[in-house]
């Protein structure tokens, strides 16, 4: 394949041509998007890694109930409305690492967005939620 069999193509299919222009425009900009944000996602695996360290502090957006059916171990329960990167529960922890957990995963991006605005320096949340933690078959604690 040469360019001029390229160029062929597109003349003669301009929508399929510009589908794949703009897609390819998608994925580069996400991708970098991605790379500049500040914080990051965490596997299931790595999580205790990061958990584990001094003053790490783990937070779990999952409403109360979902909470006490199964959390993960040392995580302190924080309901989406109350979240505030400047509460007492994340005082003093703008240096140390913080990981933001929820059931799915989506909540959890927004308040890791949030937190890097605040100026937390150590940001990350759990890709997939509790449903990626169970589905790598993580243990998790249940009650308060």
């Amino acid at each position: 394949m040469n360019l001029e069999t390229l160029m062929a193509f597109a003349g003669r299919h301009p929508m399929l041509s510009l589908a794949l222009a703009g897609l390819t425009v998608a994925i580069i900009y996400t991708e970098i998007m991605r790379l500049l944000r500040g914080y990051k996602a965490l596997k299931p695996a790595e999580l205790p890694l990061v958990a584990n360290q001094p003053g790490a502090v783990v937070v779990d957006l999952s409403a109360i109930a979902d909470f006490e059916k199964g959390h993960i171990a040392g995580s302190r329960n924080v309901i989406p409305s109350q979240f505030d990167p400047a509460g007492k529960l994340l005082a003093g922890a703008k240096q140390s690492p913080v990981v933001v957990v929820c059931r799915t995963g989506m909540a959890s991006a927004g308040a890791a967005r949030k937190l890097k605005k605040a100026g937390f320096e150590q940001v990350s949340w759990l890709d997939g939620g509790i449903v990626a933690w169970q589905a790598a078959g993580l243990p998790l604690v249940k009650g308060r």
